[in-house]
C-alpha cells in the first residue's frame, strides 16, 4: 500500500471519525425517516406491534450489522478495501470457480440498490413539508426531489473533496438531533425500553397484520450496512467500528423515542395523528422544530445518496479491473486515493433516479421496491464470508452455526421481501437482472476470447526479428515499435503479435517493445519488470499495478524508459546518421489491435449470443487506446478477424476443364 493512502482516514482520529460519519453512514442513518412508518402502515396503532416492530429493528441492527457487518465483515478487507470485489478478489485464490456467481450478483443488486436509495430517502425528507402545506400536490414534490438529484449528479464530477467538508459536520448534527428527539420521548415513556426482550420481536410475527411480511419492512433499518463495507478503503475499519458505537445509539434512541410516542397515542392511525403522509419520524418533533427538522432531514438524506453514488463508482472500477465491466471513463476529481468520477455511471444513476420518482410517485410507494435487491446482496456477501473464513481456517464449530444463522436470517428477509415483487421490487430486480447480464456477458466472452488466442514462444522468433531490425531493405516503419501483449509469461507472445510484425507489411523498427499489464488483487500497487530478450533489439515491460490503479501506460512507459536510458540499459537515440550525431530521440509507435468477429465462424448458439452482445457492449465502451491512456497520435490500430471453430473443411472439388 502506498505511503499516501495510509493517511489520516485510516488511522484512527477525530478527523477519521467525522469523514467516517459524513461518508458512510448515510444510507442506514436516513432509515428512521421511513422504517416505523413502513411497518405501521394503515393500521391503528397497537402497543404490542409497536414495541415487536422496534424490538425487531434492535436485533435485525445487532445481529445484521453490529455483528456480521461491523465486527466480521470489516475483517475480511483486501489491503484496506472493502466491498463484494474486494471480498471476491480475496476468496478467488481458493480457485473455486463458480464463486464468480455470488459476486456477480451481489454486485449488480448493490448498483440497483444505488438507484432507489436517492428518491427514497429524499422523497421521505421532502415529504415532511406536508405537515406545514397539507394541500401540497404530490406532482410539486415530485418536481422538488428530482431537483435535488439534479443538483447532486451534477456536483459529483468535483468530487467528495468540496462537499465532504460540509458532511460531517452535517451528519453529526443529524445524529445528535435523532438522538435527542428520541430520548425526550422516551422520559415521557421509558417502558418502551422493555421491547430489548426478543420474545416481542418473535411475538409480532403473529399478531401483525401482514404476519411474517412485516419482516420486508424491518429489514429497511439495515440497508445501509453493505455500503458500511463497499467504503471502507475511505475511513477505514478502526474509524468505523468506534464511530458505530455512536450511530447505533443514536438510532436506537430515536426508533425507540418514536414507538414511545406511538404507544402513547395507541388506537388511533399515523394519517389520523399527521394527515396523509404522517411520519412517526416528523410526529416526534414538536411543531416549531418541524421546518429545521425536515432541512436537516433533506439534507441528511442527500448525503445518503452521495454515499451510495460514491461506492458505485468504486464498484464500477473493480469490477472493469475484474473484466466483469465494459472499460468506461475514469475521472480522478480530487488527489484524494480512491476518490473517482464515472461520468457514464454517473448519468446511468441519475436517469434511473428520476425513473423511479416519476414510476413510483411516493416514498410510500417506493418502500415496496426496496430491500429486494440489498437483500440478494447480502446473501452474497455471506456466501462469499463463508469461503473467507475457511481460507483463513477458522474453526468449523464457530463458523458453522454462524453462517447457518446469517443464512437463515437472511433467506427469512429474502421471503418476507418477496411479496414486494408485484408491488414494485420488479424494478430493482430487472435492473439488477440488466446490470447481472452485462457482467456475465463480459466475462464469458473475455474468458472465451482468451481460450482462442494461439500462444507462441518469443525464441523462436527472436532470430527474425533481429535480422529484420537490420535488414535496411525494407523501409523503417518506426525506431521504437510497442505492442501491448496480453501473454501472461515472459518468454511468450500472442501469434497475431508476430503476424503484425512480419506478414502483414514487415515492420522494421530499431527496436521491438512488448508490454504487458497485470492487474493485482490488492488495490494499491504500481511496479514494473524489465525483462531484455535480446540486447538492444527486444524488450519486454511488465507492470503490475493495483485494481484500484488508473492505468496511464502512455507516462509510466515513458517514466520507465527514462530509467533504463539512465542505468545505461538502452540507447533511445534515432539510428539515423543525422539524428544520432546530434542525440535526436527516436519515435514510439503504438500498435494495438482490435479484433472483430469474423464471418468464417462456426459458433455454438450460445456462444453467438455472448460473442454478438460482446461486440455490441464493446461500441458503446472506451477504445483500448484511452483506457491505456495512450497518445492517439503514435497509436496505430489494426484490426484482426476473430475465428472461433473455424469451419473444418468446405469441401471444394477441382474441376480440370
Amino acid at each position: 500500500m502506498s505511503a499516501s493512502h495510509k493517511n489520516l482516514h485510516s488511522k484512527l482520529s477525530i478527523g477519521g471519525l467525522l469523514i467516517t460519519l459524513g461518508i458512510i453512514y448515510g444510507d442506514i442513518g436516513t432509515s428512521p425517516l421511513y422504517v416505523m412508518k413502513a411497518i405501521l402502515g394503515d393500521h391503528t396503532i397497537n402497543a404490542d406491534i409497536v414495541l415487536g416492530g422496534i424490538s425487531c429493528v434492535f436485533w435485525t441492527l445487532t445481529l445484521q450489522t453490529t455483528i456480521k457487518y461491523v465486527l466480521i465483515t470489516l475483517s475480511a478487507d483486501n489491503h484496506g478495501e472493502g466491498g463484494i470485489f474486494a471480498l471476491y478478489a480475496l476468496v478467488k485464490k481458493t480457485k473455486i470457480q463458480w464463486l464468480i456467481v455470488p459476486a456477480i450478483i451481489g454486485g449488480s443488486a448493490l448498483l440497483a440498490d444505488g438507484i432507489i436509495t436517492p428518491p427514497i430517502s429524499i422523497s421521505s425528507a421532502v415529504e415532511g413539508i406536508r405537515a406545514f402545506y397539507p394541500t401540497m400536490q404530490t406532482q410539486t414534490i415530485v418536481y422538488i426531489v428530482i431537483t435535488i438529484l439534479f443538483i447532486l449528479f451534477t456536483i459529483q464530477q468535483f468530487g467528495t473533496k468540496l462537499v465532504g467538508k460540509f458532511f460531517a459536520p452535517m451528519m453529526l448534527i443529524w445524529f445528535a438531533m435523532l438522538g435527542t428527539l428520541g430520548f425526550i420521548q422516551i422520559i415521557n415513556f421509558p417502558e418502551v425500553i422493555k421491547a430489548i426482550n426478543p420474545y416481542y420481536a418473535y411475538h409480532l410475527l403473529s399478531i401483525h397484520p401482514d404476519g411474517f411480511f412485516v419482516l420486508g419492512f424491518v429489514f429497511l433499518c439495515t440497508t445501509g450496512a453493505e455500503a458500511l463495507y463497499s467504503d471502507m478503503g475511505h475511513c477505514g475499519r478502526k474509524n468505523i467500528r468506534i464511530s458505530w458505537i455512536f450511530v447505533k445509539t443514536t438510532l436506537v434512541l430515536n426508533y425507540f423515542g418514536q414507538a414511545a410516542y406511538l404507544i402513547h397515542h395507541e388506537g388511533s392511525t399515523l394519517q389520523q395523528l399527521g394527515g396523509e403522509n404522517g411520519n412517526p419520524f416528523y410526529l416526534i418533533m414538536p411543531h416549531w422544530f418541524l421546518p429545521f427538522g425536515i432541512v436537516v432531514a433533506t439534507l441528511a438524506a442527500v448525503i445518503a445518496s452521495q454515499a451510495l453514488i460514491s461506492g458505485s463508482f468504486t464498484l464500477i472500477n473493480e469490477a472493469m479491473r475484474l473484466n466483469f465491466w465494459p472499460k468506461v471513463k475514469i475521472k480522478y476529481p480530487t488527489e484524494v486515493k480512491g476518490q473517482l468520477y464515472i461520468p457514464s455511471i454517473n448519468w446511468l444513476l441519475f436517469f434511473g433516479c428520476v425513473g423511479i420518482v416519476l414510476h413510483f410517485e411516493k416514498s410510500g410507494n417506493m418502500e415496496h421496491a426496496y430491500g429486494l435487491a440489498i437483500i440478494l446482496c447480502m446473501i452474497m456477501t455471506t456466501i462469499l464470508l463463508n469461503y473467507y473464513l475457511i481460507m483463513k481456517r477458522v474453526k468449523l464449530y464457530f463458523m458453522v452455526p454462524l453462517i447457518t444463522i446469517y443464512l437463515l436470517i437472511e433467506f427469512s428477509f429474502l421471503i418476507a421481501n418477496i411479496t414486494k415483487f408485484a408491488e414494485g421490487g420488479y424494478v430493482t430486480l430487472i435492473i439488477a437482472i440488466l446490470l447481472i447480464s452485462i457482467m456475465t456477458i463480459w466475462y464469458l466472452a473475455k474468458k472465451i476470447n482468451k481460450s482462442y488466442t494461439k500462444i507462441i514462444k518469443i525464441d523462436d522468433y527472436k532470430k527474425v526479428l533481429t535480422e529484420l531490425s537490420e535488414d535496411l531493405s525494407i523501409p523503417k516503419y518506426a525506431t521504437h515499435l510497442v505492442y501491448m501483449t496480453n501473454a501472461n509469461r515472459v518468454d511468450e507472445l500472442e501469434e497475431k503479435v508476430i503476424y503484425s510484425i512480419l506478414q502483414k507489411r514487415p515492420k522494421r523498427a530499431d527496436i521491438y517493445w512488448f508490454v504487458h499489464v497485470n492487474i493485482l488483487t490488492e488495490p494499491y500497487k504500481t511496479q514494473y519488470k524489465v525483462t531484455e530478450i535480446a540486447k538492444d533489439d527486444i524488450y519486454r515491460i511488465d507492470f503490475n499495478l493495483g485494481f484500484r490503479e488508473p492505468t496511464k501506460i502512455n507516462l509510466m512507459f515513458r517514466e520507465v524508459i527514462r530509467d533504463m536510458v539512465k542505468r545505461g540499459e538502452v540507447d533511445i537515440t534515432s539510428r539515423y546518421e543525422s539524428l544520432n550525431k546530434n542525440n535526436i530521440i527516436g519515435d514510439f509507435k503504438f500498435v494495438l489491435s482490435e479484433k472483430f468477429l469474423s464471418n468464417d465462424n462456426d459458433l455454438r448458439w450460445h456462444e453467438n449470443i455472448i460473442m454478438n452482445s460482446y461486440f455490441f457492449i464493446k461500441k458503446l465502451s472506451l477504445s483500448e487506446e484511452r483506457a491505456f491512456g495512450l497518445d492517439s497520435s503514435s497509436v496505430k490500430i489494426e484490426k484482426f478477424p476473430m475465428v472461433l471453430h473455424a469451419p473444418e473443411n468446405i469441401g471444394l472439388t477441382r474441376i480440370t476443364k
